[in-house]
């Protein structure tokens, strides 16, 4: 008999299948594009995120994320103003050591962040997500592949603006190598590299598929086996959705709180699994 776990995947790629194509006809008229792609001015931000992976079952886990994210204003770089707030939440399960999957929603707060326009201040952003991450254990260090897909419903900061419904397609490819000790245990410094490619998909994406490219590099200390601090540098460019010849790019700070508490008795715990990136 299969377990009950091969069926909650089986379930996970076949909503994956259902959904994906949905939205990805394009306009009739194409755009004007330039002559040669250009880019906009540079911009700076902070992202302050937590990432929590709670324990709820012998296989299964509740990922609960918040994140804040800053922008910069005219006289203030990389802090100047609130951009967005994330409530990224799913249910996720542990198929194996080195691998887990997650599904559920995200409510997005997203605040207008020219200075000069007269339009809302604020709008939500609706998203269904599923993840999909590998882990592999290579001499001392951690190697991560993650694939996240991202069904999302945004609006536009002009008054009575209609939704606009898009997919986006990401894989991250991350390292995590300890600098102080043989292996990633409490009192832990060790340095994260990664890459992140997202490219996205609906009949607003004319000639923009590339919605960012990231590159990151962090520095995190492992304070317990269920905490871990982390900062970081991310440069980041993408094409702008309402015309693919124009990139924006930026870069951005970024601070992390990893936390995962178990609650449940000891006779009852799984061996260490990989969840926290």
């Amino acid at each position: 008999m299969k377990s009950f776990g091969t069926y909650i995947i089986k379930g996970l790629f076949l909503f994956c299948f259902l959904t994906a194509f949905h939205g990805i006809s394009q306009e009739d008229e194409p755009e004007v594009l330039p002559e040669y792609s250009k880019y906009k001015d540079l911009t700076t931000k902070t992202w302050i995120n937590t990432y929590g992976n709670i324990r709820i079952g012998k296989r299964l886990f509740w990922d609960a994320q918040t994140h804040l994210r800053l922008a910069e204003t005219e006289d203030t770089p990389f802090v100047g103003q609130v951009a967005q707030v994330y409530n990224r939440h799913a249910i996720g399960y542990i198929h194996s050591k080195y691998f887990n999957v997650r599904l559920g929603g995200v409510l997005r707060l997203n605040f207008n962040t020219d200075e000069a326009s007269t339009d809302r201040n604020l709008v939500p952003e609706w998203r269904i997500w599923h993840q999909y991450q590998f882990a592999q254990a290579l001499e001392s260090m951690m190697i991560y592949h993650r694939i996240r897909i991202e069904h999302r419903w945004t609006q536009g900061f002009a008054e009575n603006s209609e939704y606009i419904f898009r997919n986006r397609w990401r894989y991250m490819f991350r390292m995590k190598i300890p600098l102080n000790n043989h292996k990633l245990k409490p009192k832990t410094l060790y340095v994260a590299p990664e890459a992140e490619l997202i490219m996205q998909s609906g009949k607003a994406v004319v000639a923009s598929p590339m919605e960012d490219l990231r590159l990151t590099t962090t520095l995190g200390y492992i304070l317990t086996p269920r905490l871990t601090v982390a900062a970081g540098a991310m440069y980041s460019q993408g094409q702008d959705l309402s015309n693919g010849g124009f990139f924006k790019h930026s870069w951005a700070m970024r601070f992390h709180v990893y936390f995962s508490p178990d609650f449940r008795k000891v006779k009852n715990k799984l061996p260490e699994i990989h969840l926290t990136d």
